[in-house]
């Protein structure tokens, strides 16, 4: 419903637009369907390569990290899901995850590195069933449909700023047409008095409207992540892996390079803050964090019921979330809580494995010499031999 009112508000904002610029309303219908339209196609078949392309994900195979194939392999087992999500890693410090695909049969889950190193093996599964769910219910398609509508609605106003006002601004460069210029720059002042209705209509537009559809594309946003939490919650049995993993990446302070704006809406948590700070409450795409973690954490079982009530505990009232017949069948917290950790890597464990398959990705060579070092061999490297920097040992490339 909110993203069919979007698409109202466009024809609405086209209608007026060819009333009073292009002096048909039909022509103006047509420029919004035909930016609706052209948009939205390159965004539905490649969107995910774009995506990906900007965030510089590389591909992981199955067995280049099996911990990772594992862990999405489970929750894909546990969510339903037909098809197994295709692994991607961002080589970024920083902590964390989004997913890509218009359907769940050309799906895929992206990490960064600080996130397969950072968290133990019960957060890393709720952050990959957190993306799941975003898969599992088309959450993605109707984010980019979300962001192209709201593009869309902000170019159109741009453009009308520019084709109005903009003229008058770069025509006084041009000394030669003096007589112009006067017309042009009286041209504002003139639309005030002639046609009143007109400019309040353009200053109205260009602050008001915007600003309302940025609402509601920011409520869709902000209920998927809530859905996505519940959801979470009910593949993994264990609220609190969620819940942890949420509180480290709130805490940390590495930022993730390739972010922007336009893309904070897909990750976990919102990447586009200020340089250095960690994640705050109030953010544009995002519910609060630690709103997030409390409803996660004041959660009595694994269910999506369970889930409904925690949120109505914290923000009051009988809201629904997410419908509570899928919650059937959810363990005890206690019994979940005593299964997780098992086998679980420490951290310079986790660091060497990420390590080493960044290393592999990138196409590097490893020598390990007999004196246990080892050289990491760049695929630029010409030299027939390398000298180990400790014992001196020449080892053939």
């Amino acid at each position: 419903m909110l993203t069919t009112g979007m698409a109202a508000v466009l024809l609405a904002i086209g209608y007026l637009l060819g009333r009073y610029v292009f002096g048909s309303s039909t022509a103006g219908i047509a420029v919004a369907i035909s930016l609706w339209a052209g948009l939205t196609l390159t965004a539905y078949y490649k969107g995910d390569s774009l995506l990906l392309r900007l965030s510089r994900a590389q591909k992981v195979a199955p067995d280049a990290y099996p911990r990772l194939y594992n862990l999405v392999e489970e929750m894909r087992i546990a969510s339903g899901l037909e098809r197994m999500p295709d692994t991607y890693v961002i080589d970024d410090p920083s902590l964390n995850s989004f997913a890509i695909g218009r359907d769940p049969s050309r799906a895929g889950i992206v990490v960064t590195v600080g996130l397969l190193v950072e968290l133990s093996r019960d957060e890393l599964q709720g952050v990959i069933a957190h993306e799941i769910a975003h898969i599992k219910n088309r959450d993605v398609l109707l984010m980019t449909i979300s962001i192209m509508l709201l593009g869309i609605v902000i170019i159109v106003f741009s453009s009308v700023f520019l084709l109005f006002f903009g003229g008058a601004i770069l025509s006084r460069r041009d000394s030669s047409q003096k007589g112009c210029v006067r017309f042009l720059a009286c041209l504002p002042l003139g639309i005030l008095f002639v046609f009143p209705k007109l400019l309040i209509f353009l200053f109205g537009s260009l602050l008001l409207v915007p600003i309302s559809t940025r609402l509601i594309y920011l409520t869709i946003s902000r209920k998927r992540e809530y859905l996505a939490d519940a959801y979470s919650a009910l593949y993994t049995r264990y609220p609190e892996g969620l819940a942890s993993a949420l509180e480290k990446i709130g805490n940390s302070t590495q930022d993730l390079r390739s972010a922007n704006s336009a893309t904070a809406s897909m990750f976990i948590v919102n990447p586009d803050r200020e340089k250095g700070m960690r994640a705050r409450d109030r953010t544009s795409t995002h519910p609060p964090l630690s709103e997030r973690i409390r409803i996660l954490r004041n959660m009595a079982g694994a269910s999506l019921g369970d889930y409904n009530r925690a949120y109505c505990r914290i923000h009051g009232g009988n809201e629904v979330i997410a419908a509570a017949s899928a919650a059937a069948g959810a363990p005890p917290l206690a019994a979940a809580a005593a299964a997780a950790g098992a086998g679980e890597p420490d951290l310079v464990q986790r660091a060497r494995e990420t390590s080493d398959v960044m290393w592999k990705m990138s196409n590097y060579k490893t020598l390990t010499c007999g004196c246990s070092t080892r050289l990491r061999v760049p695929p630029e490297f010409k030299d027939p031999t390398v000298h180990c920097p400790h014992c001196g040992k020449a080892h053939t490339v």
